[in-house]
């Protein structure tokens, strides 16, 4: 039971610590897949947790666990806290993960309507270019841009852009729409927006949906910058509306606007495909390994309260 609760105080930890540290990342494709893993490794350790509070003697199985606990009310005696606690667990674990599912694919089938919707109604006010990722023009003054996701997904912009951009920073903002499109950012979003909704008990959880949204945001400015330069990147981001974009849809200007700025002005080199490759690998072994490791330090400190002197 001691190494139950150990990781349970590991997980905990991570939960509450990690998010600071990884808004501190320069890397925002590290920082979301390092976030991503560790919403998965805390899961994983809690049910690992409750596996072993379920399992105490590491020889009981579900059945003998149910016996233990009927036999002990019949005979006027109390099941073991361990018993108890590991059905409690169990039960409360699988609820979670139940739910998670439900609310997951709810969501995302009203996130995929919805974009079927708005699709139906711009394909038949929009202008088209072919690519791989469609782009649909509509005729207005505004300068607005956003992608919905879809098979295939698409970018939607306006005439304004024209009117209001360089070249250069109508490109700019393609790039980055494209770039939610290539990265399957929509998806990720739906996923933080799921975990938020379902498990909002830690940090980490609790402000997935928020930082998984900045962090793409981020990643698409990358892009960007790397195909365009800084600074097109910035006027462009200055210059795009952020509002009246469908809530399915990405939209450049519409989430942390004011810390990518700073990010921009910063001028920071986007990393080598092969660097990012070997830091996103480095970024999610650690995060998986977090909660184990912080459950190890969490597990001697108990045991040295439990047997102070050895």
């Amino acid at each position: 039971m001691i190494v139950a609760l150990a990781l349970l105080l590991g997980s905990a930890l991570v939960g509450w610590l990690a998010p600071r540290q990884l808004v501190r990342l320069a890397d925002p494709v590290v920082a979301l897949v390092a976030w991503l893993v560790s919403v998965v490794a805390v899961i994983a350790t809690v049910a690992g947790a409750m596996f072993l509070l379920f399992l105490p003697d590491h020889g009981l199985g579900a059945l003998t666990v149910f016996h233990h606990c009927w036999d002990s009310l019949q005979h006027g005696s109390g099941p073991t806290v361990e018993a108890v606690s590991g059905l409690t667990g169990a039960a409360l674990l699988t609820a979670l993960l139940a739910r998670v599912a439900v609310v997951g694919r709810r969501t995302a089938r009203r996130r995929a309507h919805e974009g079927r919707q708005h699709l139906d109604v711009l394909r038949i006010a929009a202008r088209r270019d072919p690519g791989p990722h469609p782009t649909l023009w509509l005729e207005h003054d505004r300068p607005l841009a956003f992608s919905l996701a879809g098979k295939p997904g698409v970018v939607v912009a306006t005439d304004g852009l024209h009117r209001h951009l360089t070249p250069a920073q109508v490109q700019a903002v393609l790039t980055h729409e494209r770039a939610h499109l290539e990265g399957r950012h929509h998806l990720l979003v739906t996923i933080g927006d799921v975990v938020a909704a379902t498990l909002p008990f830690l940090p980490l959880f609790k402000r997935a949906a928020i930082a998984v949204r900045e962090f793409v945001e981020m990643a698409a400015d990358t892009a960007a910058v790397r195909a365009h330069g800084a600074e097109n990147v910035r006027v462009a981001l200055l210059r795009v509306a952020g509002h009246g974009a469908p809530g399915a849809a990405l939209a450049m200007s519409r989430d942390a606007v004011e810390t990518r700025l700073a990010r921009l002005q910063q001028r920071r080199h986007a990393p080598s495909a092969v660097r990012r490759l070997l830091s996103c690998g480095l970024a999610g072994a650690a995060a998986m390994a977090l909660p184990a490791i912080a459950a190890v330090g969490a597990l001697t400190a108990l045991m040295l309260l439990v047997c102070p002197y050895g």
